[in-house]
């Protein structure tokens, strides 16, 4: 099918569902979201060609929450105020081109995106936890975007991992300011009160699912609700670490 016929039919399908546009993505012949080559037969957004340039976090970094450090010790930050979860791992840098991937996913509705992210995260499907949490979205922010990035990476990495995917009972009770446009310590105080959960985690480990990771002040504000639930410990699976 011609990309120009591809491009028609897309277009005749704006106004549907977002699960019918990602059922419809994976039928029509792409091309690379990065490059823009065909794609052929290769399966996915990216050709393996951009796949093999996309910044990838493999430097030594605190286990805490994967910020470079000299030889994989624990940062001074985390030394200092330990945060609430356990560790973090991130799979790449938030930096050019993987950052137009996040965004392509999350304001773009580019669906086959999370299936990329879900399998670049394939270190869950080792890790020792009982329970995936994909970080919630707010009610409202959920009705304007339609989907939550985070649920479409999460429920790949817990079907592989043969986990529970809690989706209902961990919520977002405040509607905050958007982090990007506040300092580290504003960051902080924005997200004091905004998550609650409904159900008990006692003894539980949680992997919670995100897309980026920058000051760490959203996962550490829900760490500490999954904990004062019970949790035993909540370890961080990130698309994305940004680098400070």
């Amino acid at each position: 099918m011609g990309q120009t016929l591809a491009t028609a039919l897309r277009q005749l399908f704006n106004g549907v569902s977002n699960g019918a546009k990602g059922a419809f993505d994976a039928l029509v012949a792409r091309d690379c979201y990065l490059c823009g080559c065909p794609m052929g037969r290769e399966r996915g957004a990216v050709c393996a060609a951009c796949a093999q340039v996309l910044p990838r976090h493999d430097g030594p970094a605190c286990p805490r929450c994967a910020l470079p450090t000299a030889r994989g010790e624990c940062c001074g930050r985390c030394l200092r105020q330990p945060p609430a979860f356990d560790t973090t791992h991130a799979v790449f840098d938030y930096a050019f081109p993987l950052d137009v991937l996040v965004q392509a996913l999350k304001y773009h509705h580019r669906l086959a995106l999370a299936a990329l992210f879900a399998r670049e995260l394939g270190a869950l499907a080792e890790a020792e936890v009982d329970v995936v949490v994909p970080m919630p979205l707010h009610v409202r922010r959920l009705r304007e975007r339609g989907f939550n990035q985070a649920v479409e990476i999460a429920r790949p990495l817990a079907r592989a991992a043969g986990v529970a995917l809690e989706l209902a009972e961990v919520v977002r009770v405040r509607d905050t300011a958007p982090q990007a446009r506040l300092e580290r310590a504003a960051r902080q105080a924005n997200m004091h009160g905004a998550f609650a959960c409904r159900r008990r985690f006692d003894g539980l480990r949680i992997a919670v699912v995100d897309d980026v990771m920058t000051t760490g002040a959203t996962l550490d504000a829900l760490a500490r609700c999954l904990k004062a639930s019970g949790a035993a410990a909540v370890h961080n699976f990130v698309v994305a670490r940004t680098l400070w």
